[in-house]
Parts: C-alpha cells; sequence; structure tokens
C-alpha cells in the first residue's frame, strides 16, 4: 500500500467508504476536465432552454454582451 493510504487514513476506512471516495475522486477529476456528461435532469433543462431560444430568438443575450457589462460592473 502507497504511504498517502496510511498517513491519509484511508487503509483504515472501510471497503464502502474507500470505494466511495474513488469515486467521488474520479468525478472530480472528470468535472475538470469537462468529462463527466450532464445528468438526465441537466440535460433535460439544457434542451427546455434550447427550446425557448428556438422560440423566442429575440430574447436571447450574446455571452460577448454579457462579459462587458460583468466586467464594467466589476471596475467599479
Amino acid at each position: 500500500m502507497g504511504q498517502a493510504l496510511h498517513s491519509l487514513g484511508i487503509d483504515s476506512m472501510s471497503i464502502e467508504d474507500r470505494i466511495a471516495l474513488v469515486q467521488d475522486i474520479w468525478d472530480s477529476v472528470a468535472i475538470e476536465a469537462g468529462l463527466l456528461l450532464p445528468s438526465a435532469a441537466e440535460k433535460a433543462e439544457l434542451d427546455r432552454r434550447l427550446d425557448e431560444d428556438d422560440v423566442t430568438p429575440d430574447n436571447t443575450i450574446f455571452w460577448k454582451t454579457i462579459k462587458t457589462e460583468a466586467a464594467k460592473r466589476w471596475q467599479r
């Protein structure tokens, strides 16, 4: 066993807790690397927003506009 397992006390955790820890670590890596797919609820929300944009295309704000306005607010 690696020294980190011992020094962090991971080797004394139950198997279930170690598996949960590994899953949490993997999820955090996947999120940072952009590898984690959206959940069903997240996908449904994205689809809803896309549908809304299709119905009301004039009711959108470009990302560049949002960034510019946010930068102006932060400069205050």
